[in-house]
């Protein structure tokens, strides 16, 4: 048997403005799909799709996007300006430096960088 990923998705409560949020952050154009769905292409990845879902979030997330950028303070100042909250300080260790953010919704994911 041969499995491949074919997208990722992420639970929230509104799909349209949150895609909006990640296309504006990664690239791509929004499509806004049936029954509330919406993704985004990600140049060179797999499909980011956002699935509606009543309630919110509650919890840490069990999965997060790490989005290795140049420079990870232009790219914290970046996402506060599209809605982005940061979570703690950056981190440096014998990895490199990551920083802790949540999307609009609350979504964790961390920029990471040298």
């Amino acid at each position: 048997m041969r499995a491949r990923l074919n997208q990722i998705v992420v639970d929230c409560r509104d799909p349209k403005s949150l895609v909006r949020f990640w296309a504006a952050l990664l690239g791509g154009d929004p499509v806004d799909r049936a029954r509330g769905w919406s993704h985004i292409e990600l140049p060179g990845a797999v499909r980011l799709a956002f699935q509606p879902v009543a309630e919110d979030k509650a919890v840490k997330n069990r999965l997060h996007l790490d989005i290795e950028v140049d420079a990870i303070l232009p790219a914290i100042a970046r996402a506060l300006g599209l809605g982005a909250t940061r979570i703690g300080e950056t981190v440096t260790d014998d990895q490199g430096s990551f920083q802790v953010m949540a999307d609009p919704e609350g979504n964790e994911f961390c920029f990471v960088g040298d």
